[in-house]
């Protein structure tokens, strides 16, 4: 099956720039798209220097989209809002007053790629870190998906008046420029070994995906962080010492015919002790998600549906229908319902979200309360039906008026396009 590949080189114009990220295309155009891949054939789709994170975001969904092998180039730099202290991926317009409304979410990554099939999608990743978004990392992880494998560094930031390279993504792409790509542990490897005392002092990041439950004992993929260092010559330099070292490598998963375990066997005389009985642990339950991909792939969109409404009602009686587990299912199948063009479910299960959160206290300006209103705006504006799109927009607006999301005007525009509507015959 062919792949797919998306670079992406990000950072901002003038003072704010801490890395020179798009230095790295030139070299990575060089490779043969298949040698970036790691597939027979594939697609390159190239981002230098976005000055929009709508456009990323366009280009992010494009990609997610596809059904085959995703490998995902990032270059750039991480920067925190400075209201909810969130990171960021700086864009070409953003200094740091303006992160929330000019950079990119770090979680639109995550979220774009969430319904994607476990194992399908790699990232690549080699980010410069500005001061905040560095102390930020000291305490908190870079999210960016439990589905998808993470290899990379977070570099801290350049001395003054100094602007950085690429250097680990250079190492990447010289490597694959040989013509062979060794397994991705491997690559990953192979550049922080080459990079060696450039390296210290820097965030490593190896994550792949382990299974844990779900409701209704099925499983999905979450990451898990394990202490391991870059694997470089010399020891680490002083002043390396106490930074956070993100390192997950690939999980082993205990095949059916694993270790055996001793059960009671039936029904027990109290005057005998019971006799074990060696049985073989079941298999590991198939992840949702998975069953859930392929139906929406083979064009199967109700079964896709079904499917994640028994989720979302088995996390609902487990934990309550403002559950972070529901929820998850309820963006799940608005997600899904945009997969089979309905856009006006999507976007009323989009605005349920948003209401079930702000009722549970959630703040307005939450990410999770801005998302859902934000992809109900858009899913809103691709309903052809006039009565559909007054009732929803009616409902749109009212919800938009505590949640107005980052850009400006939001509202208005739904208000705006309610009078056209109404101002239009049937």
């Amino acid at each position: 099956m062919p792949g797919t590949v998306l670079l992406l080189a990000a950072s901002p114009v003038g003072k704010s720039r801490l890395v020179d990220a798009a230095s790295v295309l030139p070299v990575l155009a060089a490779v043969p798209p298949a040698v970036l891949s790691g597939t027979d054939t594939a697609n390159v789709v190239e981002l230098a220097d976005p000055l929009e994170p709508q456009a990323v975001l366009t280009r992010l969904r494009a990609v997610a989209a596809t059904p085959g092998p995703l490998t995902v180039f990032v270059t750039g730099q991480l920067a925190l809002d400075r209201r909810q202290h969130l990171p960021h991926l700086a864009l070409a317009r953003t200094t740091p007053a303006t992160v929330r409304y000019t950079a990119l979410p770090w979680q639109w990554i995550r979220e774009e790629f969430r319904l994607r099939s476990p194992g399908s999608t790699t990232l690549l990743v080699d980010l410069h870190a500005d001061a905040d978004a560095w102390g930020w990392l000291r305490t908190h992880t870079l999210d960016s998906g439990r589905n998808n494998t993470v290899f990379g560094r977070i570099a801290p930031p350049p001395s003054r008046r100094t602007v950085a390279g690429p250097a680990y993504m250079k190492t990447i792409a010289t490597i694959l420029r040989s013509g062979w790509r060794p397994p991705v542990e491997q690559l990953h490897q192979q550049a922080f070994t080459r990079l060696g005392p450039e390296a210290y002092g820097d965030l490593v990041l190896t994550v792949a995906p382990v299974p844990v439950a779900v409701p209704g004992g099925s499983s999905y993929r979450a990451p898990q962080a394990v202490a391991a260092p870059p694997q470089v010559q010399e020891p680490r330099r002083p002043e390396a010492y106490g930074n956070v070292v993100l390192a997950v490598p690939p999980m082993p998963v205990a095949p059916p015919g694993g270790p055996r375990a001793q059960v009671p066997a039936g029904p027990v005389a109290m005057d005998r002790a019971p006799h074990p009985a060696t049985v073989s642990p079941p298999p590991p339950p198939q992840d949702p998600h998975v069953q859930v991909t392929a139906a929406v792939q083979a064009g199967r969109h109700q079964e896709a549906d079904a499917l994640a409404l028994a989720h979302e009602q088995a996390a609902a009686r487990a934990h309550g229908m403002a559950s972070e587990q529901a929820l998850h299912w309820s963006e799940v199948r608005a997600d899904l319902a945009m997969f089979a063009r309905d856009s006006a479910r999507s976007c009323r299960i989009w605005l349920t979200v948003a209401e079930t959160r702000l009722s549970a206290g959630q703040s307005p300006d939450a990410p999770t309360v801005e998302k859902a209103v934000d992809r109900a705006h858009h899913q809103w504006g691709q309903v052809r039906d006039k009565t559909q799109a007054q009732e929803l927009g009616a409902l749109l607006a009212q919800v938009r008026a505590r949640v107005p999301g980052r850009r400006p005007g939001a509202l208005e525009n739904v208000q705006k396009q309610l009078r056209e509507l109404q101002a239009t015959p049937f």
